[in-house]
């Protein structure tokens, strides 16, 4: 499996379903008839494609547009990143003041501005609220699920398999021993300097 076909597959996935529960299903399901090394091979992209994520402009990017500082939130907005497809994500991980564009991100805040200043409010669907959330954990593990069920082996043999061939995750981030989100590390109470790395959302927050 290629990085074509890794990109193929999570957009396929998103197509054909209308729900994340069905959207890993479908994506285990197909992982599921492969051979063991494609099963590898795709999460290795996967690996691939969420360290390139992981980055300290784009946390910033989270932190601000989302109003949310969790690093255990970070990951999942990456892995919600990765589900929009390839090329909204690289559009965002090159340039991450691109993600206060997205049409996706403007629909999560104008539902959430609608909800906070609305004079009749209404409990939320908790089913609704999981599938509007900038957030999508289960999404990480379908590699783990197909692998599991393919071998009968447990699921963590698969990131061992997949160190094997160089590809390890910068996810979960630990500030306590080192693991941070990579690039040049700054203050996020600094305006002029979030004005300076994201002046798209520096204005947003301004209006």
């Amino acid at each position: 499996m290629d990085v074509d076909e890794f990109w193929d597959l999570i957009e396929r996935s998103g197509r054909e379903t209308d729900t994340r529960r069905t959207r890993v299903a479908w994506l285990v399901d197909d992982l599921s008839r492969r051979p063991v090394e494609e099963i590898i091979d795709y999460h290795i992209w996967w690996t691939t494609t969420q360290n390139r994520g992981c980055t300290v402009d784009l946390y910033a990017a989270y932190w601000f547009v989302f109003g949310s500082g969790s690093l255990d939130g970070f990951e999942y907005f990456v892995s919600w990143l990765v589900s929009l497809g390839r090329e909204t994500f690289e559009a965002v991980s090159d340039c991450p003041d691109r993600l206060i564009e997205q049409p996706q991100v403007l629909h999560l805040l104008e539902l959430e501005d609608l909800y906070a200043n609305s004079t009749k409010r209404r409990p939320r669907d908790p089913e609704q609220m999981w599938e509007e959330r900038p957030e999508f954990e289960s999404l990480a593990y379908v590699a783990y699920h197909a692998y599991e069920q393919v071998t009968g082996q447990e699921p963590d043999r698969l990131g061992e398999a997949a160190e094997t061939r160089g590809a390890s995750s910068g996810f979960p981030l630990v500030p306590a021993i080192g693991s941070v989100p990579s690039g040049e590390q700054w203050d996020f109470d600094d305006e002029l300097e979030l004005a300076r790395r994201l002046p798209k959302i520096a204005r947003y927050r301004n209006v």
